[in-house]
């Protein structure tokens, strides 16, 4: 079922009410640790508390987290510290790790179930071992990358200030949307910044809910501080010329 974005206790009363239906077996918990598309957190400790006071496994995709938040760049729920085997967590090897592919990690049980049972695993052409090379190298800058998480956040901070006063939402995350809400000025103001040399995609239906079609603006260590400014100059222009 769902439930109000970001609302632990909805998500404790949801299970609490599916449980006084009768229901029997085990509830899932299922959220994004940083979401794609907001750039906002969920509530991950609320959660687990929630997780684990009910018995219910607890999913976190740590897509957009993996490399740029929590000890070692392993995610958000890695700030958690020890968890127990309910808890299991999805870190893609794109994005800031620059390789493809995905890790799912969680305890021993699941590692075999997923190896004997599941068919998308089973039935797939493996990776290659040159793949398998690049994620644990990516792995390993990774871990000793506290610098560049450092770096990326002070790049985060004069987005923040740039951009922020221009209408982009701005929760700490290298994700900062700008809502627009109609489809065809989202569309319009993307190719006007795009033509002026910025990879900025305008999002809208059904990618996000009717209304909020939205500039999603993401924040690399390959943005330099000119980079920045460009960018909210060329977004303030195409605010003036009707974007």
């Amino acid at each position: 079922m769902l439930v109000p974005h970001n609302d632990a206790d909805a998500f404790d009363r949801a299970i609490a009410a599916w449980r006084a239906a009768g229901a029997i077996g085990t509830p899932w918990i299922v959220v994004e640790s940083l979401y794609s598309m907001d750039g906002d957190f969920a509530p991950l400790a609320d959660l687990a508390a929630v997780a684990a006071r009910h018995d219910a496994v607890f999913v976190v995709d740590e897509a957009h987290a993996t490399g740029v938040y929590g000890p070692g760049g392993r995610g958000l729920v890695a700030e958690l510290g020890p968890r127990g085997d309910h808890v299991l967590t999805l870190h893609t090897c794109g994005k800031a790790l620059g390789a493809d592919g995905a890790l799912l990690c969680g305890p021993q049980v699941m590692r075999d179930f997923l190896v004997n049972r599941a068919r998308g695993f089973i039935f797939s052409t493996a990776p290659s071992p040159l793949s398998a090379a690049v994620v644990r190298g990516a792995l390993r800058i990774c871990a000793e990358g506290d610098d560049l998480r450092v770096d990326l956040m002070a790049r985060l901070e004069a987005a923040r200030a740039a951009l922020a006063p221009l209408g982009a939402q701005c929760h700490g995350s290298p994700i900062l949307p700008l809502i627009l809400g109609e489809d065809g000025r989202t569309m319009a103001m993307a190719g006007r910044l795009q033509a002026a040399g910025f990879d900025i995609r305008g999002i809208r239906p059904p990618t996000v809910p009717e209304g909020t079609s939205r500039l999603r603006i993401v924040i690399t260590r390959n943005a330099r501080a000119g980079d920045i400014g460009a960018l909210a100059a060329a977004l303030a222009e195409a605010f003036v010329c009707g974007g």
